[in-house]
């Protein structure tokens, strides 16, 4: 199993499925699709969520959101 690991704007989201499964209600919730015929989408969390709209403050946001969420420390 993979470490715990801090997330950022720069976490492919391939990889933030893979550690943490439980992203993947929360990110359709906000909106933002990571799985497509059950596999994870590529490219960065940021990436998909300007594809989405969201702004820079709104994608930190709910990057804190999901730190909180999976007890990581947030900087």
């Amino acid at each position: 199993m993979n470490s715990p690991k801090k997330i950022n704007k720069e976490i492919e989201i391939e990889d933030l499925v893979k550690i943490y499964p439980e992203s993947v209600t929360f990110l359709m919730e906000k909106g933002i699709r990571c799985l497509r015929c059950g596999e994870p989408i590529w490219g960065t969390l940021e990436n998909a969520a300007k594809e989405k709209g969201f702004n820079e403050n709104e994608i930190e946001g709910f990057i804190n959101e999901l730190n909180l969420l999976f007890n990581n420390k947030v900087n």
